[in-house]
């Protein structure tokens, strides 16, 4: 029996997401890193929960870390790449729920995936 290694897929960043993952504390950005790059590969990471509001192939990676919550959202909708869409850390004065401007920021920023998929790979049937 043999096995075929999975091919890693590549990772996009959209708009400031990268930057902002960057600006995140050392211990998020490693696991972030460590999940997006389970992502990559094809598999999906514990912590990560469907977006609710884009349908499917969109999912969020939760962390916590010193009583703040963190944030990457992110598509695997694309045959050929991996977008990662927007990370934030979670400031919702109204508890649970994510901040419009963040849930707003990321249907824009799943727009601009799906525009540069095309540009970089074809538009997929």
């Amino acid at each position: 029996m043999s096995i075929r290694p999975r091919t890693e897929r590549p990772l996009h960043w959209v708009g400031s997401s990268k930057r902002d993952l960057l600006n995140f504390p050392a211990e998020v950005v490693d696991e972030f890193g460590y999940e997006l790059g389970v992502v990559q590969m094809g598999g999906q990471p514990p912590t990560a929960k469907p977006w609710k509001g884009e349908g499917a192939g969109v999912f969020e990676l939760v962390e916590n870390f010193r009583g703040d919550a963190f944030r990457a959202a992110y598509t695997v909708r694309f045959a050929k790449a991996v977008y990662v869409l927007h990370c934030f850390q979670k400031k919702s004065p109204s508890g649970i729920h994510t901040a419009k401007s963040d849930i707003d920021l990321i249907h824009e920023r799943l727009k601009t995936a799906r525009n540069d998929y095309e540009v970089r790979y074809g538009k997929e049937d």
